[in-house]
């Protein structure tokens, strides 16, 4: 035990090193480690201890001389030792091999000398100097390994180590195990996997075990998360794992995706939360290269919004398919910047055009298009946020109404080639002002495009999806605040569904179905199944580890409360208005053919809302609204709405007046 404690104390030391020391200490051992390989090669050869005659020690000094500058050039001396693995004794093996053949040629053509060394001395050596370098790599290994485990010991003692449970035994799951050994934030204590070939298995120490006997492990070491360690699996596999999880008592993580893997890019603090897409068991459609480029590559394109979440992610996806150059409009200074830092790192042959800038200010996107000569344009610049917008009609008008019309018209004006807007499920049959104002311009974008003389070449096309998974305002990342801070996790209705999309695939379709438009269509995007939002609430309370308080378990971790619908907020959400719908070239994206007001008729209705807007009549621009929008339903009668459009100021002086 004493001497367990001193190779303990020689490996902590020797971490505790310089780089230049440590390589200092190596070259030496190894050094070392070919002349007594030499010198027991000869022994054993001749069987005996071999006392070399004084003409023959010239070739012990050769052997190091050889050795150690073939050693330096395969970068055995810049592998990090307690990192070592397959890799590096691969190289050790390719060194060793070319050491020998090297010093072979040498001694066999050195005259008379050659004959003092028998010729299977060779090989023998060949296989002890393989023995010497890496095993004393894998003992040095061995004896940081063990001397952070005691570390680990000596901290357990003064602060608990969580067990964790790693749910995948191969590639990705081994590496973590590494990982973790090698830190002393989590403590593996096995390994869960399906494939039966791998049940009982060792892997880094660890046993492999099937899912029947995870409830066992859980009660044993106490564990009370579990690390799925399945970067591969598609999604829809990763879905039905967390379903077998989520009656478990424990809280779920993962990994980043298998390409950081492979980059060597992980750490422990890249364990993250279950990604919410994998709890859907969505599988995206590849994307189709020429719908992808047909708008972008080598074309000036310009994203307005550039800054929020869906604006930001075309911008991302944008920069990836070789533009001219990309504006990026946004009217938020803070948000242009932190998207023009981000976009820079990833090329730097893209030219970036940053702008500050209103949509509402038609003047200011025009010169921008001209200045620039913008090709494409992404419209994705909206209030979106349904009770704010509900309590404030102009604004919501101003900026999701005359806002596309202005950008629009500047885009006629300047000749820009196609036109996107950003759409919503809300438009369809809206119950809220949000949903009526997007619907609105919808309408404007369909009229211009069906009046060939307002424009002259550019294509209007209008994409319309649901919920996106991430975006701000979205009820995943509130789900998770709420659990964080202890719950309670709030719902508005037990019945309410809506329907969900990745940020990333919702940018992507969007991209293509631009390029499907010939003037004036409605896209819609193929959500998948509706999503309960009771379910995704209680799932995501199930997979941090936690039980649900209710009624039947009243001594659960968190309650899950029903605060009422919002203001102008659907139980569910629709994309189609009709039943009209017809396929494209793309299986996810479908063309809405839906009713069209023409401009003539619609233009005297957008006066009187403009009109409304600068007198700020907000009961005329709503009455306006009903009017002109077919299904618009709103929630709350007009006193209620009133009562919600009034200042929270001028609340406050009625409450004193009373």
């Amino acid at each position: 035990m004493k001497q367990l404690s001193v190779f303990t104390s020689l490996g902590q030391w020797f971490l505790n090193c310089s780089r230049k020391v440590k390589r200092i200490i190596s070259i030496s051992v190894d050094t070392l480690a070919v002349i007594v390989a030499l010198w027991l090669a000869f022994s054993l050869r001749l069987g005996e201890f071999y006392s070399p005659p004084a003409q023959q020690l010239w070739i012990f000094l050769l052997a190091p001389a050889i050795a150690v500058p073939i050693f330096v050039k395969f970068g055995l001396y810049r592998a990090v030792i307690r990192y070592i693995g397959i890799d590096a004794l691969w190289a050790i093996s390719r060194a060793v091999l070319l050491f020998t053949l090297v010093f072979a040629v040498v001694v066999l053509t050195a005259g008379d000398l050659a004959g003092l060394v028998p010729r299977t001395v060779y090989g023998i050596n060949a296989v002890i100097v393989m023995l010497f370098v890496g095993g004393s790599r894998m003992l040095a290994r061995w004896l940081f390994t063990h001397s952070q485990q005691q570390n680990w010991a000596g901290l357990q003692t003064e602060r608990f180590v969580p067990p964790v449970l790693i749910y995948g035994a191969g590639q990705a799951g081994a590496q973590l195990v590494a990982m973790l050994k090698m830190s002393n934030q989590m403590r593996p204590v096995a390994f869960i996997d399906d494939d039966k070939t791998l049940t009982h298995q060792q892997i880094n120490g660890l046993t492999v075990y099937p899912f029947e006997k995870l409830i066992g492990l859980i009660e044993r070491y106490q564990v009370r998360d579990i690390l799925l360690a399945i970067p591969s699996a598609t999604r829809r596999r990763r879905s039905e794992i967390l379903q077998r999880l989520e009656k478990f008592p424990v809280h779920v993580r993962t990994l980043p995706d298998l390409m950081d893997i492979a980059e060597g890019k992980i750490e422990v603090s890249d364990i993250q939360e279950v990604d919410i897409g994998d709890l859907l068991g969505r599988e995206p459609v590849a994307p189709d290269p020429a719908l992808l480029h047909s708008n972008i590559t080598d074309k000036v394109v310009m994203v307005t919004g550039a800054g929020g979440s869906i604006g930001s992610e075309l911008c991302r996806q944008i920069m990836l398919l070789a533009p001219k150059a990309l504006v990026l409009f946004e009217i938020s200074e803070f948000s242009l910047y932190q998207i023009e830092k981000e976009l820079e790192k990833l090329s730097s042959t893209v030219p970036l055009i940053p702008v500050l800038g209103s949509v509402l200010n038609q003047n200011r996107v025009e010169s921008v298009c001209q200045h620039f000569q913008v090709q494409t344009i992404y419209h994705a610049a909206a209030y979106k946020h349904v009770p704010i917008v509900e309590r404030n009609t102009n604004e919501g008008i101003r900026n999701n109404v005359f806002g596309t019309l202005h950008s629009a018209q500047a885009a006629i004006n300047s000749g820009v080639e196609t036109f996107v807007l950003v759409s919503t499920d809300k438009a369809v049959r809206p119950t809220n002002t949000m949903g009526a104002t997007k619907r609105l311009a919808e309408l404007v974008l369909q009229a211009l495009a069906q009046t060939p003389e307002l424009h002259q070449k550019t294509r209007f096309t209008m994409v319309r999806f649901g919920n996106v998974l991430g975006s701000s305002g979205s009820v995943v990342p509130l789900f998770r605040e709420q659990i964080a801070a202890g719950g309670p996790v709030t719902v508005t209705d037990p019945d309410i569904i809506r329907y969900f999309m990745t940020i990333p695939e919702a940018a992507e379709l969007v991209i293509q179905a631009g390029a499907l438009g010939q003037g004036g269509d409605v896209f819609v995007l193929d959500m998948g199944e509706p999503v309960k939002i009771l379910e995704l609430a209680r799932r995501m309370v199930h997979l941090s580890g936690f039980s649900i308080r209710d009624e039947s378990n009243p001594d659960g971790d968190i309650a899950i409360e029903f605060t009422g619908l919002r203001p102008g907020e659907k139980l569910y959400e629709e994309l189609l208005i009709g039943d009209n719908v017809t396929e494209t070239a793309h299986p996810k994206i479908m063309r809405a053919e839906e009713t069209v007001i023409p401009w003539q008729t619609l233009q005297p209705t957008l006066q009187a809302m403009s009109q409304a807007n600068e007198t700020d009549d907000s009961a005329l621009s709503r009455n306006l609204l009903l009017s002109t929008i077919d299904g618009f339903k709103p929630q709350c009668d007009l006193n209620d709405w009133l009562q919600s459009e009034l200042p929270e100021s001028e609340k406050l002086k009625d409450h004193i007046r009373e």
